[in-house]
């Protein structure tokens, strides 16, 4: 009896020795540890085991208040001794505190043994029983012996089964390819939900040795998708300032900023929780997700002219069908007052705030609006009309989704934004003619959206292919419709802009 009231205080002096380190690199200076639970005192408590035992016990549980499980994963690093993680993961088991903190530094330990074995490849051997039938893991085996002296819960038929729902989802995470699919999946979700759902039998060794192999699987992929998108991104935004611009995009309706991506910390995201950063994570998933549908960053643009000789041979994106049209309003005589100037990053970063307004604006309405009315947008100068399945777009729920239908979905939306900016600046232009810094201004946007038109038409074709490949007639006439409207008001443009002066 002595004897194994002596082995559980080693255990428990190992955790406060672990704790203490942690806590003193926290707080940057030494927690003092109460009388007769110091390393001497603990030497010659041998006639008084039960009495120490409990106040050792009541000092850990007031630490475990202080360090939470991010704190713990932090801590844990390669060079951890496997003798401390094996320690923590008994106090904890023996512990079986009905929390979810507790739960998650149970998982973080187990999971920190699973990855850091102290023989290489120890885990990978093929199981074998202990009854000769039941087929167990090695790491199930080696967690059988490191809690042998642990009261572990029994493991019912009904979580044997919850336990089997695992395997797939490890199979789910290795066919995952990108970051947003893998924040999209929910998966982070389902599986945490699958741990509260077996309760205590969640300290069994059966399912933490199950939990383990899960978590490392997901952990390498998550780490990898995440390193991939992140990267992605900060090129994007190295790439944008090298041309003179500051705004990325804009997230849950705040501008993000080259600055706001060059100070994100991957690493410290990654060392935090994923439950409490998980809002971080979809935040860098949004921001991602809203890149990728903007058109690539081109580093010298095109005069409208020399763009329409240009993309005839080999697809430059640069207002062709627009450029070619002014060459035709244009007499051969009388050269243009207005010369196109080219187009700044500035430029497009600052028109693409001004999309996302009038889509949203155009979005709020139609939602609002009594379905007969919703097709008839009033604008400021005009009363915008929509093909019926427009106003669908602008309605939908689904445009966060990797879909045919959230791709047709945005592309009318983008379609019909840019065909409303540019009635605006028209009008504006208009409107200014005896003011020549201000029409400059006008013509200037004009000139941008032009350009960005012939952009979204290329990308439009493109959807309206994927539609048609997949018998999805309706979707792709749509589409042409939408891009029809908008080449005519770019036509409109040019010749507007042929004429200025």
């Amino acid at each position: 009896m002595a004897e194994d009231l002596r082995f559980e205080l080693a255990i428990l002096a190992t955790v406060q020795g672990f704790y203490q380190k942690l806590m003193t690199s926290a707080l940057g200076g030494e927690v003092p540890v109460p009388s007769g639970l110091d390393e001497d005192a603990l030497r010659h408590s041998e006639h008084e085991l039960p009495g120490t035992l409990t106040r050792m016990y009541r000092w850990l549980h007031l630490l475990d208040m202080a360090i939470t499980p991010a704190m713990l994963r932090r801590a844990l690093t390669p060079e951890t001794d496997s003798e401390v993680a094996e320690a923590l993961l008994r106090y904890f088991v023996r512990r079986r505190e009905a929390s979810d903190v507790n739960r998650d530094k149970t998982d973080l330990v187990a999971t920190f043994l699973y990855r850091h074995p102290r023989v290489p490849g120890q885990w990978e051997q093929s199981g074998y029983g202990l009854d000769g039938a039941l087929p167990l893991s090695p790491f199930e085996i080696a967690l059988i012996e490191i809690l042998a002296d642990t009261d572990v819960p029994s493991l019912p038929e009904e979580h044997v089964q919850l336990l089997r729902r695992f395997d797939p989802l490890r199979e789910e995470v290795s066919r995952l390819r990108d970051f947003n699919a893998l924040i999209d999946s929910g998966i982070i979700a389902r599986v945490r939900e699958l741990k509260q759902w077996l309760d205590s039998s969640f300290y069994h060794p059966g399912v933490l040795a199950t939990v383990s192999a899960y978590n490392a699987t997901f952990g390498a992929k998550f780490d990898e998708l995440f390193a991939k998108a992140l990267g992605e991104i900060k090129s994007f935004g190295q790439a944008l300032e090298e041309m003179g611009g500051t705004i990325l995009s804009t997230v849950d309706g705040v501008e993000v900023t080259v600055e706001h991506v060059a100070a994100i910390e991957g690493n410290q995201m990654l060392q935090a929780d994923y439950g409490t950063t998980l809002e971080k994570f979809r935040r860098v998933s949004k921001l991602k997700k809203e890149l990728d549908r903007r058109p690539p960053i081109r580093r010298s643009l095109l005069t409208p002219a020399a763009s329409a000789s240009k993309s005839h041979g080999n697809g430059s994106a640069a207002a062709p069908k627009a450029a070619k049209a002014a060459a035709a309003a244009k007499a051969p005589a009388t050269p243009a007052v207005f010369q196109p100037p080219a187009i700044t990053p500035q430029q497009i970063a600052a028109e693409e705030g001004k999309l996302r307004r009038v889509e949203e604006s155009i979005r709020v309405f139609v939602r609002v609006a009594d379905p007969k009315y919703r097709q008839v947008v009033p604008m400021r100068f005009f009363n915008l009309t929509l093909t019926p399945a427009e106003a669908d777009a602008y309605s939908a729920a689904y445009l966060e989704e990797k879909s045919l239908r959230a791709d047709v979905a945005r592309t009318l939306i983008r379609l019909v934004s840019i065909s409303a900016r540019i009635s605006t600046e028209l009008e504006e232009l208009k409107r200014s003619q005896k003011m020549s810094s201000v029409w400059k201004l006008h013509a200037d946007a004009v000139v941008v959206l032009i350009d960005m038109a012939s952009t979204s038409t290329e990308e439009a074709g493109s959807a309206a292919r994927a539609a048609e490949s997949t018998a999805a007639g309706a979707e792709a006439k749509a589409i042409h419709e939408s891009v029809q409207k908008l080449r005519l008001r770019s036509d409109a443009a040019v010749k507007t802009l042929a004429n200025v002066g």
